[in-house]
């Protein structure tokens, strides 16, 4: 099987040809899944004794396989976060997969570790985080999030000693990853009320703490930088504030919107960001990236690094004083190099460039936000303050939204799902794609009428 044949190098050539054929599709095929059934009857059993042979086997996925797979960039794929990674983000995606390179450790990676930590470094400055914090690409939002908790009860336990039942302060509106995390670490949640606009302030902060009875205690609080519902951005000075009154770690979950830090638009709504101990934001959702790339900062690395570094004879080798192990800042140990191709894009195109796109998603969710007010049939719930859309289809059911979200799937002319807030059935355009337009959100809205 390790030898390139004459028939590697056909094959080679053949997915040379299908990237090719698929970066070049404007747009993508949007695609739609299958049955189980179905996909039994078309693609069979696929693992063989003999085995198909590698023409055979990616035959099977473009004509079968990929078809049944909704595609994630498609300008009119506006539900859950989609994606919309640079033509060179997933070309380098290729280069990273052949490179064989372990992204652990300094010592068999110090090329990647050195220009994912620029990558990183990029993000923190957008942030306002000093040039000695850092961190590490992980896999997604839940397990950065989890790292950087599980760093934050260590970084109590060091200071409070361990004899309480450890309390996490979330806001109502908190990403599921958030009590995943609690139930993985056995932590108790205290869920602090939101104002009349829906963000978690120092406030409710304080008044949660005092709330706490017995041996509980207090020691993180998780802000949100563009809740995946709504696009909410909570009040993070005020909870700052609340934070270092009552030594509470101060995490913030930005996997969405904290790229639109880089949007000077909007870039006063993150205001306090600057203050919290840790925060990640997920490339492969509005920093065009492909799948899977978290970054997880720190503002002190080192806290990071004592919460998580594994112990063992054969990793004693790695373990040199100033070595930057990237497996040492979070719930991992093997890892590729993940962050490499979010840093090719970044590196080969520049910052102004992504600021740029970030803008024109921003300007494009102004625009679909006055087109839904302008239809005589739906009418906007939450102002969009970054690129989420959130509205209703006025005097609709949910089993209408359903029928509709169906139909508009088989009919390949987006993928728009419902949603819920305040327990009313909605709808909502997550725009994260530069390509998506007024035009296309003018084509979806036709279809509600």
């Amino acid at each position: 099987m390790h030898i390139f044949d004459e028939e590697t190098q056909r094959i080679s050539d053949e997915i040379g040809a299908y990237v090719d054929l698929r970066l070049r599709m404007d747009p993508v095929a949007l695609d739609q899944p299958k049955s189980f059934a179905q996909l039994s009857e078309l693609a069979g059993q696929t693992i063989t004794a003999d085995g198909l042979g590698g023409s055979q086997a990616l035959k099977l996925f473009t004509d079968v396989l990929a078809p049944a797979c909704i595609s994630t960039d498609h300008p009119r794929y506006l539900a859950f976060i989609p994606t919309a990674p640079t033509e060179l983000s997933s070309l380098f995606d290729l280069v990273v997969g052949a490179s064989g390179i372990y992204g652990g450790s300094w010592l068999e990676g110090a090329g990647a570790v050195y220009a994912e930590n620029q990558a990183l470094a990029w993000i923190a400055s957008l942030a306002g985080f000093p040039e000695t914090s850092g961190g590490v690409f992980m896999q997604g939002g839940t397990i950065g999030n989890l790292s950087a908790l599980v760093t934050a009860r260590e970084s109590a336990r060091s200071e409070y000693g361990n004899e309480y039942r450890w309390v996490l302060l979330v806001s109502e509106s908190a990403h599921s990853s958030i009590a995943s995390a609690a139930r993985v670490m056995d932590v108790d949640i205290c869920e602090c009320a939101v104002d009349e606009s829906g963000r978690l302030t120092g406030d409710s902060v304080r008044e949660a703490v005092n709330s706490l009875s017995g041996n509980q205690r207090a020691f993180a609080v998780v802000a949100t930088s563009g809740s995946t519902n709504l696009g909410t951005i909570d009040d993070l000075t005020s909870i700052a504030d609340a934070a270092e009154e009552h030594g509470l770690w101060f995490h913030v979950d930005g996997a969405y919107g904290a790229a639109a830090l880089a949007a000077p638009s909007v870039r006063a709504l993150f205001d306090g960001i600057e203050r919290a101990d840790s925060f990640i934001v997920d490339p492969h959702k509005w920093f065009f990236a492909p799948f899977d790339a978290c970054a997880l900062i720190y503002k002190n690395p080192d806290l990071g690094k004592r919460a998580h570094t594994q112990e063992a004879g054969y990793l004693k080798s790695l373990q040199e004083p100033d070595a930057w192990n990237p497996s040492d800042f979070g719930v991992q140990l093997s890892r590729r190099p993940r962050g490499l191709p979010f840093w090719y894009s970044l590196a080969s195109h520049g910052t102004r460039k992504y600021v740029e796109a970030m803008e024109r998603t921003l300007e494009v969710a102004r625009d679909a936000a006055k087109l839904v007010s302008e239809c005589l049939v739906t009418e906007v719930v939450y102002p969009p303050s970054l690129s989420i859309v959130a509205f209703r289809r006025i005097g609709w059911t949910p089993a209408q939204y359903k029928s509709w979200s169906d139909q508009l799937l088989a009919d390949q002319i987006a993928f728009v799902t419902p949603s819920t807030h305040q327990g009313e059935t909605i709808l909502r355009f997550a725009i994260v794609n530069p390509r998506t337009t007024p035009e296309d959100i003018a084509t979806i809205l036709a279809t509600l009428a």
